[in-house]
């Protein structure tokens, strides 16, 4: 991808930026559309960007409105996308209800645990009680023969119609903030209301993840649609930077989800 584009965002994106750029250039090569893995909300908003800036149309879907990862369709002009062409499948976790309690983390680990990679996997849903996981539909069948449980709960997966997907629990909250930079230790700082130091802390201590990836430098600089999870406390997402205040200071939009 030409300098002109990288240069807009972060060097470690640099190679999702290439593959974005292969997509694109496979669309216009053969003409068809190509689907991605699952992208995480930076991800989609890089996709995004770099789609209009070629003049390539694209659509995401998660298997739900309000879908983290989602997977991206990249067509011609002439095709009209439908929701069957994501390839999506909701599978529901089958677990004794009344006698066990499950963790997203738990379901999420024995996943990853079963061999597949990260992309793979959409969202993991709850409302309180029953679990659901979008997933890959070339991947459904794997993931039904290979977990049969979860921590020490005998569970197993089941495939499920999109019609039973469930209201998720999670609530996220906007917050507006006047920031002196978009570092990683501000942003923690200023979503869950800690301090510097303590956000500093966390951050060194592994217990932060941005979009999915540990990080331990304080100083690394977000950028729009980044997701941050701490934790024990929960997810912060940078959704808004709207320009600076007459003092010079950042203005964010941020989404929290406490745990």
């Amino acid at each position: 991808m030409d300098e002109n584009v990288t240069q807009h965002f972060r060097p470690d994106e640099a190679p999702f930026i290439d593959a974005v750029g292969g997509w694109l250039q496979q669309v216009a090569d053969e003409y068809r559309p190509v689907l991605t893995h699952f992208l995480n909300p930076r991800q989609v908003y890089i996709a995004t960007t770099l789609a209009h800036r070629a003049d390539v149309k694209v659509q995401f879907s998660g298997g739900h409105k309000m879908a983290e990862m989602q997977r991206a369709l990249f067509f011609p002009d002439y095709y009209e996308p439908e929701e069957k062409d994501f390839e999506l499948t909701l599978l529901r976790v089958d677990y004794p209800v009344k006698f066990a309690t499950l963790h997203h983390s738990q379901i999420f680990g024995t996943l990853l645990g079963s061999g597949i990679e990260r992309e793979i996997l959409g969202d993991i849903l709850t409302d309180g009680e029953t679990w659901q996981v979008v997933t890959e539909s070339s991947m459904a069948d794997y993931l039904t023969g290979q977990v049969d449980h979860i921590g020490r709960v005998k569970s197993r997966l089941v495939v499920s119609d999109f019609a039973a997907l469930i209201q998720p629990l999670d609530e996220w909250e906007a917050e507006s903030a006047t920031l002196s930079s978009l570092r990683l230790d501000n942003i923690v700082g200023t979503g869950f209301h800690l301090s510097r130091h303590r956000a500093k802390e966390l951050i060194e201590g592994n217990h932060v993840r941005v979009n999915w990836t540990e990080t331990i430098k304080p100083d690394y600089e977000l950028d729009v649609a980044d997701i941050v999870s701490v934790r024990g406390f929960g997810r912060v997402r940078l959704d808004e930077i709207a320009g600076r205040t007459k003092k010079e200071k950042i203005r964010v939009t941020l989404a929290v989800l406490k745990k």
